[in-house]
């Protein structure tokens, strides 16, 4: 399996980078493990969700509609392991004192109300935002990234569930791995603007738009995150963000239709028609 020949790998570097001339600091160690770290789980996902191999065996195997459903399903598990999974396992092995809480991953007292303040505030300001940009023609074409015609109630399920696990695991890495340890080797605003720069690189693909628009998105949530002690505040955001884009997308792209009879397919289909 991909991942725990990933895991080996870490433990074997481990071990290497600790004997006699190449010893690392632990600080160095909190620098180099999470960047690392963040290569190796973000390309890995990329290679493996990107395959055109994959795919095709996807599309061989189903119709059009269903291919596009399982693959992009296929593509967000796959996320969320590479980048949420393996990651939290090497930091086990790598840096073993750094706990699950210690990288944001847990509940926090002292800042509930600080997080449910700020989610609230962000999700009033992000969705309109994001409504709008997902009304533009041009986002069609990445958006629903689930590119089937005829959308039935588990194809908007699977939508919906797909980017939730998928961007957990996805702030796992980004808001997690890659900006506590950094912290505490470089402090706080070198560590923020190496991440605010890995970031907005892994957007590329998305177009420019996008990779520009991560610069400040970014920064907002790293210093959130800090604030908070969590990534609660990065994940539901970016969530809403997402859920946001991808069904604004579906409303007005008029390749799309929703068919069933369930009682939200009828919903989304009378919202439809209001939207055109």
């Amino acid at each position: 399996m991909p991942i725990m020949g990933l895991i080996l790998l870490s433990s074997a570097t481990s071990q290497l980078l600790s004997t006699e001339g190449l010893y690392l600091s632990p600080d160095e160690k909190r620098l180099v493990f999470p960047l690392a770290l963040a290569l190796v789980s973000f390309y890995g996902y990329w290679f493996i969700a990107n395959s055109k191999k994959i795919k095709e065996g996807f599309f061989r195997r189903h119709e059009h509609d269903e291919a596009s459903l399982r693959h992009v399903r296929f593509g967000k598990i796959s996320g969320f392991f590479f980048m949420g999974i393996f990651p939290l396992l090497a930091m086990g092995l790598l840096l073993p004192e750094y706990l699950p809480a210690d990288l944001g991953i847990g509940f926090n007292p002292d800042t509930q109300y600080f997080t449910g303040a700020w989610i609230l505030g962000l999700g009033l300001v992000t969705v309109p935002l994001a409504y709008i940009n997902g009304r533009k023609e041009k986002n069609w074409q990445l958006y629903p990234q689930i590119r089937a015609k005829n959308w039935t109630e588990r194809t908007v399920f699977w939508a919906a569930i797909g980017w939730a696990i998928y961007l957990f695991g996805y702030e796992v890495l980004f808001r997690g791995v890659l900006l506590f340890p950094l912290v505490h080797a470089l402090g706080l605003w070198p560590a923020v603007f190496i991440n605010m720069a890995v970031y907005s690189l892994s957007h590329l693909p998305k177009g420019m738009d996008e990779t520009l628009g991560a610069l400040p998105i970014g920064l907002v949530l790293c210093l959130l995150t800090l604030a908070s002690g969590t990534i609660w505040i990065a994940f539901a955001v970016h969530v809403v963000m997402a859920w946001t884009v991808c069904f604004t997308a579906l409303r007005f792209n008029p390749e799309t239709n929703f068919v069933g009879s369930t009682k939200l397919v009828m919903a989304l289909r009378r919202i439809r028609k209001q939207g055109h």
